[in-house]
């Protein structure tokens, strides 16, 4: 189920929406969960037990490591272990085969894989809710309804923005709904909307049909024209379903940080990556880049640390060479732009 389909316009939303206001306080985060998974399961039936059991692993993981203070690290690289290789396994793991098949001339046969939808968002979320806890910056949700709804909340479970725990563990708690907060939400799920609906999927007719083009058919100017489109839809895509996640975020109480920020304006490819994505750009910054030292390190390790935050975001957005190629690009681009003085 998607945002823009007419099952979730006048179905899925209003009733959800309408049962939430008229619902105690004590029933709201319950209802919510369980909406959330029927719209998880809407899409992808088998893997909501998939996604209810990564729940059930870091609920316990979170108790054990405010539990076994001693044993924290530990817990904490079991917890990361699991997630990434829950992660990469359906992401990654046909990937790594072609990769043996090419280099060490393996014949090897690809498994039938699917992709959870929605998996390397709500990965994200879990990996930061345990690495802030063992950061201690907050204490473990002991309410498993509540860490389950914080997971699985169905206006950023399938392309984000990426919520951080410490962003919203006081509102899964207590938060209060007000009419001008309503009111705000629908107006920028509207926005978002037509993001989507008018303008990217207008773009996109374009764009599929420059390149259906075969190549050696198409000109200069068409070529141009397909791509400035294609810039367009992926931005107006995006960006909308950014919008609308954060509008319903604040129909339902919730207050979710901007995902975009005008990225089409920056003066600089940092600049730009300042500004587009903004919650995937800022987890990989806190959980890797600063990590690994960030930029107060020597130009070799600078170099070392771009690299690697560059060629994990090509690897996030996708399991092919396109992706990774994409990644390295970018790390070409930024490490001259941080090496010149042009990112400031």
């Amino acid at each position: 189920m998607v945002f823009s389909s007419l099952i979730f316009i006048w179905m899925f939303l209003p009733v959800v929406f309408i049962g939430y206001i008229i619902l105690p306080d004590r029933f709201k985060n319950i209802t919510l969960l369980f909406v959330s998974l029927i719209f998880y399961a809407w899409g992808e039936p088998k893997y909501i037990v998939l996604m209810i059991c990564s729940i059930f692993i870091n609920y316990v993981i979170g108790l054990l490591m405010e539990r076994y203070e001693n044993k924290k690290k530990q817990l904490l690289i079991i917890g990361i272990i699991l997630n990434i290789a829950i992660l990469g396994y359906f992401k990654y793991f046909n990937f790594l085969i072609d990769i043996i098949n090419l280099f060490i001339k393996q014949d090897l046969t690809l498994l039938d894989i699917s992709l959870p939808i929605g998996i390397s968002f709500f990965t994200f979320q879990i990996l930061s809710y345990i690495i802030d806890l063992y950061r201690g910056q907050y204490k473990a949700q002991k309410n498993i309804v509540n860490l389950a709804l914080y997971i699985s909340f169905f206006p950023q479970l399938i392309a984000g923005p990426i919520v951080r725990y410490k962003d919203i563990n006081q509102q899964l708690d207590s938060r209060r709904q007000t009419l001008e907060q309503i009111a705000a939400g629908i107006r920028r799920f509207i926005y978002g909307l037509g993001k989507k609906i008018i303008i990217a999927n207008t773009v996109a007719q374009c764009v599929d049909k420059i390149y259906a083009i075969d190549y050696a058919d198409i000109s200069g100017v068409t070529a141009w024209i397909g791509a400035m489109c294609y810039m367009l839809q992926i931005y107006y895509d995006f960006s909308g379903y950014s919008d609308m996640a954060i509008g319903l975020g604040q129909m339902f109480g919730f207050h979710f940080e901007e995902n975009f920020n005008y990225p089409y304006i920056s003066r600089t490819v940092s600049e730009f990556w300042r500004r587009w994505h903004i919650s995937m750009q800022t987890w990989f910054r806190d959980y890797v880049y600063f990590p690994m030292g960030g930029s107060r390190v020597s130009k070799p390790r600078l170099v070392l640390n771009l690299f690697v935050v560059w060629l994990l975001t090509g690897m996030w957005h996708g399991a092919n060479w396109t992706f990774i190629a994409w990644g390295l690009m970018y790390f070409v681009i930024l490490t001259a732009e941080k090496l010149t003085g042009l990112s400031k």
